[in-house]
């Protein structure tokens, strides 16, 4: 079978890849197409295989909401530079609409899955595809699915997303607006709980045996009376719930509310909420880019 230039223009923007390597395809399969695409996403596969054990702690973290469902997903790259690609931001917003579509129990099941959009390729074969075009190894890390009242904030194009879900509905403006504020305080205050009352009780153990240790170390408490020192057991164990429940935080735009107290004036209840931050406990990768692409033009 023989194919023409105009073949070769196709097969190059159906898939991204280089013009000598989708003549190369086409000459390899006799000019079939749809064998020539899975020459390339083969050949494609073995190129990723060899970046796969690089360090990818940038990317994205994205949301995309559709009705009453929302799904936020977070995909590491190497670099920064990638979190601003075109293709990249959309191959990123196209697994959110996956995970709302197919509503996956893990991340190994959402690769696994037929994108909806286009059936012959999985989500882990667009992200291979990717990885061959941009040349930069790519993790899809982690994703969540809120149903129900929904709300969500990205801050700084993508470096911390988070989705609160709400108990009522939030089409009433100051409601919303209130909710958006809740998922900012998320943002910038990175709360662990949601509420005091759902604090695991271990959680709570755990802290006050650091607390009590600490106490026992300061000299200034030798001689005090138990109930004085129960008294400050639980004044710091108060000031945990403070600085780590979403509820009892001061909030950030006006501190003479607690977080609570300000939602429940607008009519809000927030009912759960999930923050993802860009790389959070993800090593780091320490060589200076500059330096290394540098070195690859000497």
């Amino acid at each position: 079978m023989s194919f023409t230039a105009a073949d070769v223009k196709n097969l190059r923007e159906k898939t991204g890849c280089g013009m000598m390597d989708c003549k190369k395809a086409l000459t390899q399969t006799d000019g079939d197409f749809d064998k020539a695409m899975d020459f390339l996403r083969e050949k494609g596969l073995a190129t990723a295989e060899k970046k796969a054990g690089r360090i990818a702690s940038e990317g994205m973290v994205d949301i995309v909401v559709e009705g009453n469902v929302a799904a936020m997903v977070e995909v590491n790259s190497e670099t920064d530079f990638v979190a601003k690609n075109a293709e990249f931001k959309e191959m990123v917003a196209n697994i959110a609409k996956q995970v709302i579509a197919t509503n996956p129990a893990d991340v190994d099941e959402l690769l696994a899955s037929k994108f909806v959009g286009d059936n012959s390729v999985t989500i882990k074969d667009m992200i291979t595809e990717k990885i061959a075009k941009i040349g930069e190894n790519m993790n899809l890390r982690r994703f969540a699915r809120f149903e129900g009242n929904v709300v969500d904030y990205i801050h700084m194009g993508g470096r911390i997303g988070v989705m609160v879900k709400v108990e009522g509905d939030v089409t009433d403006a100051d409601a919303k607006e209130a909710a958006r504020d809740a998922a900012m305080q998320i943002a910038a205050m990175n709360p662990a709980y949601l509420d005091k009352t759902t604090v695991p009780a271990e959680d709570v153990e755990k802290e006050k045996h650091f607390i009590l240790a600490q106490m026992k170390e300061d000299p200034k408490n030798a001689g005090k009376p138990d109930n004085i020192l129960e008294m400050m057991l639980m004044g710091k164990i108060n000031k945990f719930y403070e600085q780590n429940c979403l509820n009892q935080q001061e909030f950030v735009k006006d501190s003479s509310f607690k977080v609570e107290k300000y939602l429940a004036s607008k009519g809000v209840k927030l009912v759960d909420f999930v923050r993802f931050e860009k790389g959070e406990g993800l090593e780091k990768k320490s060589d200076d880019f500059a330096s290394e692409v540098a070195s690859m033009i000497k």
